[in-house]
């Protein structure tokens, strides 16, 4: 009775609109992009609306000036759950204007994930599509980058249905030369009220590649 109770309340949860592609996590982004390879580790916290609990994951980057592909692997616990959902996905952002000359960059972003049906509740896939808009703020001895993406999120919940909403995050990327850390708030309005949101910090290290590779 407890694990069909706890099936039931994740089904509604995951029926209704996730925050980002990876449950838990807010949508990361980096408009202004790079070249070389970049490290993340994530830590995130949902509101109450959201599921509460903790989510961590990991991620990897490959920056190619104008479009940066990213691959990763999160897990989320809700506070009501018997153990972690995962969820594998990644992002393609592509950039539209900026770079070292132009104190704005803009992107257009992409990414999908795919959490597979446990004992908790049915497997789940998200899509994701957002404009990102940053202005580079750099500083002697680091860099910072705030920056707004709004966005769609569509979700599909296997034998539950799907739904198509709107999003925004708040972040920052901050670096310190090959090391650097990130921050982000994510925010969606539930239909039937109340807003699902999620706050994630991280840390990241990224190795710059030459330009011709």
């Amino acid at each position: 009775m407890k694990r069909a109770v706890i099936w039931l309340g994740l089904s509604a949860l995951l029926a209704a609109p996730a925050a980002a592609q990876w449950l838990g996590e807010p949508v990361w982004n980096s408009p202004k992009g790079g070249t070389g390879v970049t490290i993340s580790g994530d830590y995130a916290k949902p509101n109450t609306d959201y599921g509460k609990g903790n989510t961590w994951g990991g991620r990897a980057s490959l920056g190619l000036g104008t479009l940066t592909l990213t691959a990763g692997v999160e897990s989320w616990k809700p506070d009501s759950a018997t153990k972690g959902i995962t969820s594998i996905g990644g992002n393609a952002d592509f950039r539209l204007i900026g770079g070292s000359l132009l104190p704005v960059a803009i992107n257009l972003q992409a990414g999908a994930a795919r959490s597979d049906s446990t004992a908790n509740g049915p497997a789940a896939t998200r899509v994701i599509g957002a404009v990102g808009i940053s202005v580079p703020l750099p500083t002697p001895g680091f860099s910072i980058e705030p920056y707004f993406s709004p966005g769609i999120r569509y979700t599909n919940v296997s034998g539950v249905g799907n739904s198509t909403e709107f999003g925004y995050v708040f972040g920052a990327n901050l670096s310190f030369g090959v090391l650097g850390a990130h921050v982000a708030y994510d925010n969606e309005k539930l239909k039937g009220g109340g807003s699902r949101s999620v706050f994630g910090v991280g840390l990241h290290a990224g190795f710059h590649l030459p330009l011709g590779m």
